[in-house]
């Protein structure tokens, strides 16, 4: 970042002694070619900074960020049979249990795909 403030300053003051030694009359060009060189280093710095983000996207979408949508769909398959026989077994305690350990593993895959 300071290696392209320190390019965009010899760029300002070579502007500035051109603009010393050539007048007024060829202000609008000179300036208007700043701008253009401005633009440049401004779009490469975005640039950078994009495929920056990019990779870093990419980096986290490792690990299980993919297996939330199978555990939710398997806790559902699974845990309609699961009730059934807990709440036969145990009862309105066993079915909370089932649930609420159900619920806690889903969690514990969606928070553990967060950073």
């Amino acid at each position: 970042m300071s290696d392209m403030r320190g390019e965009i300053r010899q760029d300002l003051h070579a502007t500035l002694d051109a603009r010393r030694d050539l007048g007024p009359d060829y202000e609008h060009a000179l300036v208007e070619s700043f701008a253009a060189r401005l633009d440049e280093v401004i779009a490469a710095k975005v640039a950078s900074e994009v495929a920056g983000q990019r990779k870093k996207g990419k980096k986290k979408q490792g690990g299980n960020a993919g297996a939330v949508t199978p555990v939710a769909i398997c806790s559902l398959i699974f845990g309609i049979p699961i009730t059934a026989i807990a709440s036969e077994q145990a009862g309105l305690v066993g079915l909370m249990v089932v649930w609420i350990g159900i619920a806690l593993v889903n969690m514990a895959v969606v928070f553990g795909t967060r950073d």
